[in-house]
């Protein structure tokens, strides 16, 4: 068993706790939290047994062999490094950094502990993913990447009524790019690597983060539109275009419906049974990797990982979120 520690006490924290407990190769030994209140409360709630408020404590102690890190944007970087260079390897929560220099240095830090640094983007360890990635071939010519993310923000009438929910603020590198945006464009480089330019624009808050935006990634002879909101909403599926066929995905986050819809009609589905906690399939991918003596996965890989952040990192230099770890 796999002894994981988390980073966070929030409801993601306790939906991978749930997913990495239906593993069966995970066993939850730790948690970290800034108050023993909150540590003591989440640990007696979910039989975690230790609790640290220390994570330099929790970075040395020899109960844990890996953390789960799900703390505010801003934090991923230092927190990750820290443990890393105590010898822990590290799950850390999407996006995995405030920009790709934090990124570039937690990628050394891994190289130089020897430890799995893996990106916890679920969608695409997902079967359905898989089943996207696999018959891509059927789709003829690829022209176009169309993918869309617009969740209305249960944080974002708090915000309008003049208050500063972490969602809103740009102190923990947050924003509709940031936190909607990278499931878009994960994907994106996951499948067609890295794009020639870049082009975008967004709605920015009176906070300096990003309401809502758009990007358009141009790869020669196809192109990649992307929409994400944190201030509207969309039913909007997201395609691929091909010259001789669509393949239409439900949900670009979580996909749980794809078919191709071919020109002369016909339509071939290719959904594939998935377990309900879709946070499963990043926590068994993860514990395989360690069991198989791996530090990089190949399909989140650190190549990955830098490539969607430097799009990012460029679509927030044309559309304007600048956050306070860009200046350090």
């Amino acid at each position: 068993m796999i002894r994981f520690a988390v980073i966070g006490t929030n409801w993601i924290t306790e939906k991978f706790i749930d997913a990495a407990r239906q593993t069966g190769e995970i066993e939850l030994a730790a948690v970290y939290s800034r108050t023993e209140e909150q540590a003591g409360q989440f640990a007696e709630k979910l039989g975690i047994p230790h609790r640290f408020t220390d994570l330099e404590a929790m970075a040395g102690s020899g109960a844990i062999d890996a953390v789960y890190i799900a703390s505010p944007n801003s934090l991923h970087a230092q927190q990750a490094v820290l443990l890393m260079n105590h010898g822990k390897h590290v799950l850390c929560e999407k996006p995995i950094a405030s920009n790709s220099a934090e990124l570039k240095a937690m990628i050394e830090a891994a190289q130089q502990n020897g430890v799995l640094l893996m990106e916890a983007m679920k969608s695409t360890l997902m079967p359905n993913f898989e089943a996207v990635r696999d018959h891509l071939h059927k789709l003829g010519r690829i022209r176009r990447y169309v993918a869309s993310f617009c969740q209305y923000s249960s944080r974002y009438d708090a915000y309008k009524q003049g208050a500063m929910p972490n969602a809103f603020n740009p102190a923990f590198s947050n924003g509709s790019l940031m936190d909607l945006g990278v499931y878009c464009i994960y994907p994106m480089v996951v499948l067609f690597g890295k794009p020639q330019r870049v082009k975008a624009s967004a709605v920015l808050l009176g906070s300096g983060v990003d309401g809502e935006g758009s990007l358009i990634a141009e790869y020669g002879d196809m192109d990649a539109v992307i929409y994400h909101s944190k201030i509207t909403h969309s039913a909007l599926p997201s395609e691929i275009h091909g010259e001789d066929a669509t393949m239409v995905i439900d949900k670009i986050s979580a996909p749980g419906n794809v078919e191709i819809r071919f020109r002369d009609g016909s339509v071939e589905t290719l959904t594939q049974p998935q377990v309900e906690n879709t946070m499963y399939y990043e926590a068994k991918h993860f514990a395989e990797l360690l069991k198989q003596g791996k530090r990089e996965c190949a399909t989140n890989s650190h190549a990955n990982s830098l490539l969607a952040m430097e799009v990012m990192d460029e679509a927030r230099r044309q559309a304007g979120p600048v956050f306070p770890a860009d200046r350090k």
